[in-house]
């Protein structure tokens, strides 16, 4: 069965939707639930941007993390999804984290305050990444009863477990409409390096 939706913006917001995610938990314990086969995934590091930016991946999942930019990077996370800090490590080596709970990192680097990346590790391979448009379609879904659930950058987990939904997945297509946004920042708020201290923005040289 194939399930959509879509995000709706508040009326005033004339923004292109945000980065997205949502994903469907079943309520029922004998669903049969289909795992892509095991891939490499990698979040890469070239010109002080992680590639890509959002990066969905099972749980239990290694995830490399080269450095392709000629300088040093530090790659860390302090959040619940993955706590981590991998050092400091030169231009074309790499290093990997597992991430072995489920949930949202938001990962950084100590070096460069720009660069900015979200795993999210999943339990379910029912999800879907919006579109630009903001619309969702989860494919292959068992019929049955399910939790609703998802993630938008910038918008608080307060206001995002308000979106969570139980849903019902009936034979065929199941349009579920809309998820209603609250107002979303313009731009993400400044965060702290690993230290819980501002960057030092006159760092200059081999970085």
């Amino acid at each position: 069965m194939e399930v959509r939706f879509h995000l709706a913006l508040p009326a005033t917001e004339k923004k292109a939707a945000p980065p997205a995610v949502a994903w469907l938990v079943p309520l029922e314990p004998d669903v049969a639930l289909h795992f892509p086969p095991h891939k490499t995934y990698s979040l890469v590091q070239k010109h002080r941007t992680f590639i890509p930016h959002l990066l969905v991946v099972p749980v239990g999942t290694q995830v490399l993390f080269p450095n392709q930019d000629p300088f040093y990077h530090n790659v860390f996370s302090l959040f619940n999804g993955k706590r981590f800090d991998l050092g400091l490590y030169e231009a074309g080596s790499t290093r990997s984290v597992t991430f072995s709970r489920v949930g949202v990192s938001y990962i950084f680097c100590n070096i460069h305050p720009e660069m900015s990346a979200v795993v999210i590790a999943l339990s379910t391979p029912l999800y879907a990444i919006a579109d630009a448009a903001g619309s969702f379609t989860i494919s292959g879904v068992p019929e049955g009863d399910y939790e609703l659930r998802a993630w938008v950058e910038g918008v608080p987990q307060s206001a995002l477990d308000q979106l969570a939904r139980r849903v019902h997945v009936s034979s065929g297509r199941t349009d579920l409409g809309s998820l209603q946004l609250p107002a979303v920042p313009s731009r993400p708020a400044a965060h702290l390096n690993k230290y819980g201290q501002p960057y030092d923005t006159e760092r200059k040289g081999i970085y």
